[in-house]
């Protein structure tokens, strides 16, 4: 085949593809022109995925790649957030639920000089996500419950220490809906004691304590890009470390347990590690394929390529969603200061700075309303509401069973799951909307 005829082709694809994302911006715009907010008739979500055009055609233009699994894409997003969050290794999961499980498997992966056993104890708060404390228990581990702060709702940091014994290894928690938790206290409490911290930044993407990202404070962190969160690839998540050997077990439990470290696809037949025949392992022939020796207990639970496409073009608008999250809430929680006396307002530490996930808001004792009258009044007049996860997640039908220690009382974990419920602040919400839900809550408070 000749060059010419070579180049003919290309330039043919080129063209093809050109106008195919062109016809795509189209569809968008079209769509885009299309959309009205009617209050009392359009829903008002509790959060949902922002994007435009930019997104739309970086998945199209994935798609016609046709490569069907993690790849290059994959490549360019984690390498983009390491730059953002000034960490220096990280990888791509399937969700943040997986990051989860992957970040406290790695922690006891026999690989590490001091993993952590079954039995061994980990702190954390039953006001959770289920899958910020699933992996504890997978893994044979113990979780110490302690108890939130009311209006952060936040592990409190106060209690931590009462909490440790000889069996403590680890911190995990999460930044409440955005909300940063005490960093300074818990990592000085974690160097004290020689205590791991895993943090779930799921919910708090661009959230800063002291003027650090929240996700840059632990040994790992964890990070969620489902459709509700601060940037989305639809599913997906990500893990971040600073820790050489514990992102490589990361790695490997991702990745089905196996040892070698190098790229999917990876098309050196020696590897990128120029030694993939050339191990020596007991109870495996001398030579044996390092592709396929594993070295932990592991899964598969990578992304696609075209997940990542979508996340590359959304990461460059996340401070700009940041700005709208932070205008929301504060636009919101200005117009329901006047309802102090029905509500605890949710509050932050003087060094925290939230990018909010949602607006929390909590009924007082005195209420004469109930949070269920309420929040149907709301779900009646299209505007979203949810429950703050878990609630007490040991009140939970799934976990009664399990193995746990409750540090102290869980007082305000309890107020939680009886009085609190959430609404949105997310990018997608309007001025218009806000004025709406703080109108709304008005009118039926009036009544009282």
């Amino acid at each position: 085949m000749s060059k010419t005829h070579n180049t003919l082709i290309t330039n043919t694809e080129q063209q093809l593809r050109e106008e195919i994302l062109e016809k795509t911006k189209q569809l968008y715009d079209l769509r885009k022109n299309g959309e009205t907010f009617e209050p009392g008739v359009s829903r008002v979500h509790y959060a949902g995925r922002v994007f435009d055009e930019k997104e739309m055609q970086a998945m199209v233009d994935s798609v016609l790649d046709f490569w069907l699994t993690l790849g290059k894409r994959g490549n360019r997003f984690i390498s983009d957030f390491l730059s953002l969050m000034g960490m220096r290794f990280g990888l791509v999961v399937n969700s943040g639920s997986s990051a989860n499980l992957v970040a406290v498997s790695a922690l006891c992966s026999p690989a590490l000089s001091n993993p952590m056993k079954p039995g061994d104890e980990v702190i954390t708060t039953a006001l959770t996500f289920p899958t910020t404390l699933n992996p504890i228990l997978q893994n044979g581990l113990i979780p110490v419950f302690v108890d939130v702060e009311e209006g952060t709702y936040n592990i409190d940091a106060s209690k931590i220490e009462e909490a440790i014994t000889e069996k403590t290894r680890a911190i995990m928690f999460a930044h409440t809906l955005g909300n940063p938790a005490e960093m300074d206290a818990i990592t000085e409490l974690a160097n004290k004691y020689n205590l791991y911290v895993i943090e779930d930044t799921c919910d708090a993407l661009d959230s800063l304590y002291d003027g650090k990202r929240c996700g840059t404070f632990g040994d790992i962190s964890t990070f969620s890009f489902y459709a509700a969160h601060h940037i989305t690839m639809g599913e997906g998540g990500a893990l971040l470390t600073n820790n050489l050997n514990l992102y490589r077990q990361a790695l490997s439990i991702r990745d089905w347990g196996r040892a070698c470290y190098c790229q999917t696809g990876e098309e050196n037949p020696m590897g990128a590690c120029g030694n993939r025949f050339g191990h020596v392992i007991e109870g495996l022939p001398e030579g044996y394929d390092h592709k396929y020796v594993y070295s932990n207990i592991g899964y598969n639970l990578k992304p696609l390529d075209i997940q990542c496409a979508m996340g590359i073009e959304q990461l460059k608008k996340l401070a700009l969603f940041s700005e709208k999250r932070k205008a929301n809430f504060t636009g919101l929680y200005d117009r329901l200061k006047k309802h102090e006396s029905f509500f605890i307002l949710p509050r932050s530490l003087p060094k925290a700075e939230p990018s909010w996930f949602s607006m929390p808001l909590t009924l007082r004792d005195s209420s004469v309303i109930t949070r269920r009258e309420l929040v149907q009044y709301l779900e009646d007049h299209r505007i979203e509401t949810r429950m703050l996860f878990a609630g007490n997640i040991i009140k939970q039908p799934a976990y009664k069973n399990i193995s746990y220690r409750i540090s102290g009382n869980l007082n305000h974990t309890e107020k939680v799951l009886n009085d609190t419920f959430f609404i949105g602040v997310y990018p997608g919400i309007t001025p218009e909307m806000i004025s709406y839900v703080s109108d709304q809550i008005d009118a039926f408070l009036e009544a009282y």
